[in-house]
């Protein structure tokens, strides 16, 4: 019963540690990669989540890469152009306060990425 009971528990530390690294991961170049699919499952595009990686470097947003998600292909091709970019270069505090306009037509996109963003900077912040 106590091998059982020991077992239980390593499994649960286990999944706890295991939770934790899927979400903010430190690369050996010092790139930090927030992982947005459990920190904004319940952030809905048009047809479903929409999460992303977001990649700092020395407090810097590097790049924005959006995960596999459920919008429109032809919409979300104009979120990765038009959107993602713009928060490229920006000191992650600045990037917390800039207001990102969205994409003309895919309104619900947009304001999913930009909550995404917002979470995952916030993560990031408080967990470095």
């Amino acid at each position: 019963m106590k091998k059982l009971i020991v077992a239980a528990m390593l499994t649960a530390c286990f999944a706890l540690s295991a939770q934790a690294d899927d979400v903010m991961k430190k690369n050996s170049d010092g790139t930090y990669v927030v992982n947005t699919t459990t920190l904004a499952k319940d952030v809905k595009g048009y047809l479903g989540t929409t999460p992303l990686e977001i990649h700092i470097q020395k407090n810097k947003i590097v790049k924005i890469v959006p995960l596999k998600n459920q919008e429109t292909p032809k919409y979300f091709a104009r979120i990765k152009k038009l959107l993602l970019t713009k928060w490229e270069g920006m000191k992650v505090s600045k990037a917390e306060k800039t207001s990102v306009d969205g994409v003309t037509g895919a309104t619900f996109s947009s304001d999913a990425v930009k909550e995404n963003v917002k979470r995952g900077l916030q993560y990031y912040k408080k967990h470095k």
